[in-house]
């Protein structure tokens, strides 16, 4: 009986002393590799000159070009810097994903939140780091209708209205004196704001960010690492790095995780094998939304329906979200969302809206790769890898007889216009967007469900609160991974043949040890009598 009891120890201890090893690492928090970053407490922070000395910004502003004249009078060179950044050009020219180079960026991509800014342009550019861009004359070479104050601003009184120009009743010679590098509050000013509100399109870029707890997100979290955007997204000569999938194709000025962490950061070659083909986000990124909801639907085909009494309607949920206004339709929040599961290369396409609807939902920015795609050598050449993803799936206008996206025309300050938040046409509305882009449209218009995908990259757990081992591999139909298939997943999957095999392997080993000890304690007791 020892013999059999030896032998089971010899077969099962091994076992779980490899699953002891594996899920150790998701225990504890360990020390991470850093490059490339200096952490908070030997940080040094290094002021820009105090501004309120400068005489050229103590004179009376009557326009904010004003301002920007001032501040180029001695930062003379700088304008040619931001006039080739995409922050001011809302354009760039890209390779996209199996269309070849074309004009792609926010002045002419098409969304399913507010749709597209042709037309639009003096509600949307509230959000652009110029003066005056109210229609397509504006002029990108003017230098004097750069905004400097938007990302530089330090007072957190500066705001932006109507084409871009400073909300009235500001007093532009307090916030130019004072004035340092973009803070967090400068970014989210804009980014946080995307598609009407506060988290509304991203999900992971929230106002909570500018005073957040590790749980929220470690990088940025005051009491941790009180870390800037610039930190990661590297700024030199006014180039920002990283680019926003949604509005662009390309593979280049990213912004990874890599930079500051290395391809191998957690002292672990199990863990570590999984930054071949799983993305940093996947597990540190569990949830996204995490403090304010974010918007998971728009549905324009609700919009424009009115009361009894003929009043516009307005629906909130219990947190106070939108769910249905007459100007936008139906929507549909959340908050500690669970991403979806794309493989992915690093390369986007684009839905233009010149192209034909050939499936439903359209994809308006496809995340490029699969499990296939795993590059010449993934540690030197981007291959695909898991990527957390929000998508957000809408329903929008579209061309019944041109099978094509519209750009309908949503905004006006003019009474009596044709732009669908002043008379609620959708016919006009769409008439009036395809003229203004010179496009043709057929006269019958529908809805067509659509989706958008935008990469999770904020928002990152603490090490001991990163997912799991059995979050992935686990045969539930609530594993994160369980919707993602075209390879083979431990724990996930199974093969029949294999699984029978191994099971009748394990009863045969079973049934010989037993035998072969049977027959050892019989002879055993026979030689004894003798």
């Amino acid at each position: 009986m020892k013999r059999i009891f030896y032998i089971i120890l010899i077969l099962v201890i091994p076992q779980f002393i490899v699953f002891g090893y594996i899920t150790n690492e998701n225990e504890s928090q360990r020390n991470i590799k850093l490059q490339n970053y200096t952490r908070k407490a030997d940080r040094t922070v290094k002021k820009v000159a105090d501004h309120s000395k400068y005489k050229e910004l103590q004179q009376d502003f009557e326009r904010p070009q004003d301002v920007t004249n001032a501040c180029l009078s001695c930062h003379t060179e700088r304008h040619h810097e931001i006039m080739a950044n995409n922050h001011w050009t809302w354009d760039r020219q890209e390779k996209i994903y199996g269309k070849g180079v074309m004009s792609v960026g926010k002045k002419n991509i098409l969304n399913n939140f507010c749709v597209g800014i042709a037309s639009n342009e003096k509600m949307c550019t509230k959000c652009h780091i110029g003066y005056g861009w109210t229609d397509e004359s504006f002029d990108f070479s003017q230098a004097e209708n750069i905004d400097c104050l938007v990302c530089h601003d330090q007072t957190g009184h500066y705001k932006k209205g109507a084409g871009g120009y400073p909300a009235k009743d500001l007093d532009l010679n307090i916030i130019a004196q004072n004035v340092d590098k973009p803070g967090r509050a400068n970014c989210g000013s804009c980014h946080y704001a995307g598609g009407g509100g506060n988290n509304v399109k991203h999900g992971d870029l929230d106002k909570a960010l500018n005073s957040c707890s590790r749980e929220v997100d470690v990088h940025m979290a005051i009491k941790g690492e009180d870390m800037s955007c610039t930190e990661c997204h590297v700024t030199e000569n006014h180039n920002i790095t990283g680019k926003l999938y949604a509005l662009s194709s390309e593979n280049k000025n990213r912004v990874t995780c890599e930079q500051c962490h290395t391809q191998k950061p957690h002292d672990d070659k199990v863990l570590d094998n999984h930054t071949y083909r799983v993305a940093c986000q996947t597990c540190h990124i569990p949830f996204y939304a995490k403090v304010n909801s974010t918007k998971m639907s728009w549905d324009w085909s609700e919009a424009g329906k009115f009361d009894e009494d003929g009043k516009p309607m307005h629906e909130e949920d219990e947190k106070g979200n939108h769910i249905y206004m007459t100007k936008k339709g139906r929507a549909v929040y959340q908050d500690h969302v669970k991403p979806e599961y794309f493989w992915f290369n690093g390369l986007a396409s684009h839905f233009l809206i010149t192209d034909k609807i050939t499936s439903t939902p359209v994809q308006l920015n496809t995340l490029e790769g699969s499990y296939k795609d795993k590059g010449n050598n993934c540690e030197t050449t981007q291959c695909s890898k898991i990527m957390p993803v929000k998508v957000h799936r809408g329903k929008q206008p579209y061309d019944v007889l041109n099978n094509t996206l519209v750009q309908p025309k949503l905004w006006s300050g003019t009474k009596n216009d044709s732009a669908f938040w002043v008379g609620f046409d959708w016919e006009k509305s769409i008439i009036a967007g395809m003229n203004y882009l010179n496009l043709p449209y057929s006269g019958e218009y529908g809805f067509v469900e659509t989706e958008m995908y935008w990469p999770i990259n904020h928002m990152v757990s603490p090490a001991d609160q990163s997912l799991q081992c059995a979050d992935c591999h686990t045969s539930s139909k609530d594993g994160r991974l369980a919707q993602l298939s075209g390879f083979y997943l431990p724990g996930r999957d199974h093969f029949a043949l294999i699984d029978n095999l191994g099971l009748m392997l394990l009863i045969l080993t079973i049934i010989g040890v037993a035998i072969h000890g049977g027959i050892r304690i019989f002879i055993g007791k026979k030689n004894s009598q003798h």
